[in-house]
């Protein structure tokens, strides 16, 4: 970590950044980002394929998902297996919903991307989530670190911040340019991190990673902050959040700079239309070839199963997740689904999905 800076609200705003002799590749003059080098385009689709798009969705809000059986536990037998885990003294991980995880890593609580409540937008506005989330904000243990990888509303969740308790204690990690976002609304410790920094924790490291993605939170300000994945390392587990992301040829050389990983937790859906999605999120399969390149032992399924967000039926990016693990050279053992709501140890062996 370098010296701490004051933010724009007086806050104690803590950066890992600072002023740079050669501007780095994801810097843009006049202060946008950009991918990393070699990463798939992001453009702007035919209008023959985002009208029926966008009208499929506006249709598809009206639906009923039908959940299948097991793919959420009750939230009183969710809240006790996790308190009989918090209990224990073993690092675990819970499924929230999405890509929010609670996890313990050498002692240490760790959120990343709170989406909590019911909308995907502002004001009540937005895709609505068909399940809630696994544990209720009211019921989730002290944490340590929140850990938030980009701005849109389906990973940065300001009506689960509010409702948030300990902003005093916890550490928030995020990338540049979000950190006024949460001193604005009460946190008290803000880490900013640009791509590769790393912030030194009490027996966790996290260091944010470059992931192929964007942001924007409103319609005029796409790209002014950083979006990113992150290493989460304790002396005993090496886990990868890849936040939201596209394939690209950066996941290989995170494999190389910073592998092998113990867990990975890769997002598997949104992924329909190809036309408009490639440049954003990862297919199933390309899931699983990210998984491969950074070295990863174990990976999760996340970024899915929670709300319509795509074309793509709700419950098909499991199925495929797996067949590709297994084509890929993962056994069950190493492929997890987890239901929402569900801990499971981050401990060998782990148990075999079906």
């Amino acid at each position: 970590m370098k010296q701490n800076k004051p933010s724009a609200r007086g806050g104690a705003h803590k950066t890992a950044g600072g002023p740079d002799t050669q501007r780095p590749w994801h810097h843009l003059p006049g202060g946008r980002f950009r991918n990393p080098a070699g990463s798939p385009v992001r453009s702007q689709a035919p209008v023959k394929c985002t009208l029926p798009f966008f009208a499929r969705m506006v249709r598809q809000s009206f639906d009923t998902v039908e959940v299948p059986d097991g793919h959420v536990i009750p939230r009183p037998l969710a809240h006790r297996a996790l308190s009989d885990h918090m209990v224990k003294q073993g690092d675990f991980l819970t499924w929230l919903g999405h890509a929010s995880f609670l996890m313990r890593l050498n002692g240490k609580v760790i959120l990343t991307d709170p989406y909590l409540t019911r909308y995907a937008g502002p004001a009540g506005l937005g895709p609505k989530r068909y399940v809630k989330s696994g544990i209720a904000i009211g019921d989730l243990p002290p944490v340590d670190y929140l850990v938030v990888s980009h701005n849109h509303y389906d990973h940065l969740d300001e009506r689960a911040l509010a409702r948030l308790p300990g902003k005093e204690r916890m550490t928030v990690i995020v990338p540049l340019r979000l950190g006024e976002f949460f001193t604005a609304r009460g946190f008290k410790n803000v880490v900013e991190l640009d791509w590769h920094d790393a912030f030194e924790g009490e027996g966790v490291k996290i260091t944010a990673l470059p992931v192929v993605h964007w942001s924007r939170r409103s319609g005029f300000d796409t790209n002014r902050t950083l979006w990113a994945g992150f290493s989460l390392k304790s002396e005993r587990h090496h886990v990868f959040f890849g936040g939201d992301s596209a394939y690209g040829p950066v996941f290989e050389e995170i494999g190389k700079a910073y592998g092998p990983f113990d867990t990975a937790l890769i997002g598997i859906g949104a992924y329909e239309p190809r036309v408009m999605m490639a440049a954003s999120h990862a297919n199933p399969e390309e899931a699983v070839a990210i998984g491969r390149d950074i070295g990863a032992k174990r990976l999760v399924g996340m970024h899915w199963g929670t709300v319509v967000l795509t074309a793509e039926p709700p419950f098909e990016p499991p199925e495929r997740f797996m067949k590709a693990g297994r084509e890929s050279g993962y056994t069950n053992h190493d492929l997890w689904i987890m239901a929402i709501g569900e801990t499971r140890d981050l401990s060998d062996p782990w148990p075999a999905n079906t």
